[in-house]
């Protein structure tokens, strides 16, 4: 069974900094699109962070540029989230995606052929 497991969430003070892992269960994630989601309680899943299946192109929302960064390395099949200058309104639970458009996966991540993690909380502290 296909699995993305994430790791790595947890409580930091505001400006702190996390590192999310997304680890795949199978080969064929090295050449998909990978990327980051969350959301917050109350609130819709917003897009965080996407990178292409070669990790030449990477694509953030406004609310992460410049305070985060997406990798990935493909003989780990796992992509990461650096996270600096946490802030408050960081808090959610954050998903990582597959899938094999990058369009798609940044679009939303919607459809059969996308997959999800079971998502880890980060919870930023004022």
């Amino acid at each position: 069974q296909v699995q993305l497991v994430e790791s790595g969430g947890g409580l930091v003070q505001a400006g702190g900094s996390l590192r999310l892992s997304c680890a795949a269960s199978e080969r064929t994630f090295s050449r998909y699109a990978m990327g980051w989601f969350r959301q917050a309680p109350g609130k819709e899943r917003e897009f965080v962070a996407a990178v292409s299946w070669s990790g030449g192109i990477r694509n953030y929302a406004d609310s992460a540029k410049g305070r985060f960064t997406i990798s990935r390395d493909n003989a780990k099949i796992t992509v990461y989230l650096q996270m600096n200058s946490l802030k408050p309104e960081d808090t959610a639970v954050y998903f990582c995606a597959a899938g094999p458009s990058f369009e798609g996966l940044r679009g939303g991540a919607n459809g059969h052929d996308y997959y999800w993690g079971q998502g880890t909380q980060v919870t930023v502290s004022s």
